[in-house]
């Protein structure tokens, strides 16, 4: 899916703002038709929990609508015009003028619809049905529940199967971009890049809708130099000298797509680009031939306010923050980020695993999962009672539909703390793994994240990632508040899945301890910034020892929201740096470790 962009073909409406806002209490049917009774106003792109100081809205779970009017310029009411929006959590009904025009179920990746038809002169109103309802159907995955007292009111209840906050809302922007009723539907990129003597080999594949004479493709370096050029829809460039896509170390080109009638450009469209190899060999995860090493973070959209909406200016504060302590990665639990932040990283050089929404893939989740006894791989009934298994093939097709072009995008998280260990684990995520692996051009590598639960003797899948991603709370979740026998299980279970696995990297996605900004202990109790450090200090001892350890991705950069539980004081505290990411005394001694380890050419074999 293409993101839209001002062309000298195309233009783009933002209707970020001020929307009205109704929760759907079941009190009065409420007809799309005509506009809302009872609305509050409410901004968007953000999740309407947090703007407002009613905790029944807050915690409302069931269905809430927003609507906006606006104007379409008559400079492009002769042009085909599409409604794009950027994410809508969970499920969305969209009607324009009072009229259904489109449905879409999954709440982190955007949708689109044609709406030349339904377009009025004057002022037009949009109207959408929202809900936050979770189940054993979707992902993630929610335990939904519904109660109806003798009045015949509805209570809806959702327990998540996770421990993040439940945002909800319109989360990122809502567009109206205009196109030529010819146009370009799709472009994508695949560079092979040719190590022995710095050129590369680009492919580049456009879809059109329509009539042209021809399509030509035009590659720009940074400097707006044409590196090469095709008059071809499918064309194959060589670049000679070309500049490598690296961590930390962003290039990118430009592929201007241009199609053409009777000698004059009809449409046109740009795409950024970069140009990089990514393998996995022998243990090593390489990136342009050289032995790349994960330092980073699992992290959440999650800000005061806004909640899971798109806050961009957190977005770069999080990228400075990060280059400035050595980071270099990060992955996207759990559900793909924004395009905003994908393009982001693409120009800040940031690695990024982007992972699914398939996160609670178990029926026996609760707070305390990771501290259940390891090595138990009873059958909880996982695979025989979640139906998640659509759900799961829409969200990798809709990501790697969206993300495939990204240089930043290194590897595919198909899921993160699934059942692994319970029988009917691999028959589910065979077919998943061979979908994600068929759909993305560029052939990266793919993995999932494994709890404890999921050990070297219990993994039942453990065949199918090409890296092994683990999260790990010894120290924390299990032996609590005892580093000594924390090492000496971090080096264990590494060592038994080296052995087992000897041609696998393995690295960490998860490992943390909750943490109290400002705690101190002179014992290095739990819970102060004493034991986080040496907490961290034990496995980075550990993760130095081990050859295939290919790199550590803490929990979690940044203090995040979470639903109600014994064990979260307003959310966790397991970020390095506050919510309001203020730092905790461990960003000084990752930034001295991280600084200290080169990004490429670590651990060389």
């Amino acid at each position: 899916m293409l993101y839209p962009i001002f062309t000298t073909t195309r233009s783009v409406m933002d209707l970020s703002g001020i929307w009205n806002f109704q929760v759907d209490d079941g009190q009065e049917v409420i007809d799309p038709s005509k506009k809302l009774t009872n609305a509050q106003v409410m901004a968007v792109p953000a999740s309407f929990n947090d703007q407002t100081v009613n905790p029944e809205i807050r915690e409302h779970s069931g269905f809430f609508w927003y609507e906006k009017e606006f104007e379409i310029p008559s400079t492009v009411l002769d042009q085909r015009l599409v409604l794009r929006f950027g994410s809508a959590t969970h499920e969305a009904w969209a009607y324009l003028n009072g009229q259904e025009i489109t449905h879409h179920k999954g709440g982190f990746t955007p949708f689109e619809v044609e709406i030349t038809p339904y377009i009025v002169e004057g002022t037009n109103r949009l109207t959408v049905k929202l809900s936050n309802i979770l189940d054993y159907t979707t992902l993630p995955v929610g335990n939904y529940s519904e109660e109806v007292d003798d009045n015949g009111k509805t209570t809806r209840k959702v327990d998540e199967n996770f421990v993040f906050f439940n945002y909800a809302g319109i989360h990122r922007p809502v567009k109206i971009y205009s196109t030529p009723h010819d146009y370009i539907s799709d472009v994508t990129i695949v560079p092979d890049a040719n190590l022995t003597d710095h050129s590369a080999d680009v492919q580049i594949s456009v879809d059109t809708i329509g009539h042209f004479d021809k399509v030509t493709v035009t590659v720009k370096d940074e400097d707006g130099t044409v590196v090469a050029s095709a008059d071809d829809s499918n064309a194959n460039l060589k670049i000679e000298d070309a500049h490598y896509w690296a961590p930390l170390k962003a290039y990118l080109y430009k592929a201007i797509i241009s199609g053409w009638v009777n000698g004059k450009v009809v449409d046109c469209y740009e795409e950024p680009f970069g140009i990089r190899k990514v393998e996995v060999k022998a243990g090593q995860f390489l990136i342009n031939g050289e032995p790349f090493y994960f330092k980073g973070f699992g992290k959440h959209e999650d800000t005061y306010v806004n909640g899971k909406g798109l806050n961009e200016a957190y977005n770069v504060l999080d990228i400075n923050l990060m280059k400035s302590i050595g980071a270099n990665s990060f992955r996207t639990s759990h559900y793909p980020y924004s395009d905003e932040m994908m393009r982001l990283c693409d120009r800040e050089g940031i690695v990024v695993i982007d992972e699914t929404p398939a996160v609670g893939l178990m029926v026996s989740f609760n707070f305390v999962t990771a501290a259940v006894k390891g090595g138990n791989s009873s059958d909880d009934g996982t695979w025989r009672t979640l139906k998640t298994a659509p759900a799961h093939r829409q969200v990798i097709e809709e990501m790697i539909d969206r993300d495939k072009n990204h240089a930043c995008v290194v590897m595919w998280s198909i899921a993160n703390e699934a059942a692994n260990f319970a029988p009917g684990a691999y028959e589910y995520f065979k077919p998943l793994f061979d979908l994600a692996k068929s759909l993305d051009p560029q052939k990266r590598p793919c993995t999932y994240v494994s709890l404890l639960l999921s050990l070297p003797d219990t993994d039942l899948s453990a065949d199918l990632p090409d890296v092994l991603c683990l999260n790990r709370y010894y120290g924390w979740y299990n032996d609590f508040g005892d580093l000594k026998v924390a090492e000496s299980h971090i080096r264990q279970e590494l060592q038994d899945w080296q052995k087992k696995y000897p041609d696998k990297p393995i690295m960490y996605t998860e490992y943390g301890a909750d943490t109290v900004a400002g705690l101190h202990s002179n014992y290095h109790e739990p819970f102060t910034e004493e034991y986080q450090q040496e907490y961290f200090e034990v496995h980075s001892k550990v993760f130095d020892e081990i050859p295939n350890f290919i790199g550590e991705q803490l929990w979690n950069f940044a203090d995040f929201q979470t639903k109600f539980g014994l064990n979260r004081v307003q959310g966790n505290k397991k970020g390095i740096f506050t919510r309001a990411r203020e730092p905790k005394m461990v960003v000084n001694y990752l930034r001295n470790r991280w600084l200290n380890i080169p990004d490429l050419g670590y651990k060389q074999k």
